[in-house]
């Protein structure tokens, strides 16, 4: 039996040095650079101080299209992609890493309306958040276990369910590196690499949100200038409390990037007149129920996620067309 080599250290502090000045004196790091250190960080050859100097100073400086680049391309690197079935759609990547603090969470809503339409659908996102109900709460109270591996995922998706894995099952390096918040108090850019990320071999289409306004300056930037073509579409939207679902009361503008072009497919609605029928309570067993009423049509499917569905469903069958 041989004793495993020990990890070799990775030395960050030429990296915090230029990215620690503050948010005014700060200054970014190359692509490949970027790409570096973080698949470094993945690897666990950073130490805890270093690592905590630098997630604090991206914390405080904010990522440039560069460095979220080379973060995303460490990040895909990190585990073994997922492979979609063959079908009239690509798959769509569903990100919920926020849950609902004061509104139903019906991301699970979105996720079986298109996997009835025949779409491969992955969820991935944190099995529980305190204070908020997460998707995957929503999903075991309809009945739908997550994936503990890539291979059931992959049955799932070729059974026509919608496909829910943890992010500790899909990428436990980035996992690690998401629990960190629990310790710094604060979230760190891998919060924002798993809303953007791509976990399929082939294109797909991802539903990304934001919650702050740099983000959809600087998301927007990255999808139209360096996001590889050959990995598929995204669209993009302000987070219903940071779900990729429309938000059923007033949807928002819905972007759509694709082979560099930024298309707005769904204007912000700025008046409701008649507001739909929505859960009486946030938990998770009364939003299951719920779900569970409109997928039978005895409660209506919300207009702006009726809306966010046929967007989906026409993107996603183009991407597939090629």
């Amino acid at each position: 039996m041989t004793t495993p080599e020990p990890t070799q250290h990775y030395p960050a502090a030429r990296f915090i040095k230029e990215i620690g000045r503050g948010k005014h004196g700060a200054r970014g790091m190359a692509r490949a650079d970027a790409q570096e250190l973080y698949a470094a960080m993945l690897a666990g050859r950073v130490s805890d101080l270093e690592l905590g100097g630098i997630l604090l100073a991206m914390r405080i400086k904010g990522e440039s299209v560069d460095e979220i680049a080379g973060f995303l391309e460490a990040a895909e690197a990190s585990f073994a992609p997922l492979t979609a079935p063959d079908g009239p759609y690509a798959p769509i990547v569903v990100p919920s890493y926020n849950g609902a603090r004061k509104m139903a969470n019906l991301t699970a809503l979105l996720a079986l309306l298109l996997a009835r339409e025949g779409v491969p659908v992955l969820v991935h996102g944190v099995a529980s958040d305190p204070g908020r109900v997460t998707t995957a709460e929503v999903f075991q109270a309809l009945g739908l276990t997550a994936a503990p591996t890539q291979a059931r995922a992959e049955a799932d998706l070729a059974a026509g369910r919608p496909a829910f894995m943890t992010i500790d099952a899909l990428a436990p390096p980035l996992a690690h590196l998401l629990s960190l918040r629990r310790i710094l108090g604060v979230r760190n850019s891998t919060h924002t690499l798993v809303k953007i990320m791509q976990p399929f071999a082939g294109p797909a289409l991802r539903l990304v949100s934001y919650t702050h306004p740099e983000y959809l300056e600087m998301l927007g930037a990255y999808f139209t200038t360096v996001a590889p073509a050959g990995r598929g579409d995204a669209f993009l939207m302000r987070g219903t409390e940071g779900e990729t679902v429309a938000n059923a009361n007033k949807g928002q503008q819905i972007d759509w990037f694709h082979g560099g072009l930024r298309t707005v497919l769904v204007e912000k609605q700025t008046s409701v007149h008649d507001l739909p029928v929505l859960p009486a309570e946030r938990d998770a067993a009364t939003t299951a129920a719920w779900i569970a009423k409109v997928l039978r049509g005895e409660v209506p499917v919300p207009p702006s996620i009726a809306e966010q569905v046929a967007q989906c469903l026409q993107a996603s069958k183009a991407l597939r067309a090629g």
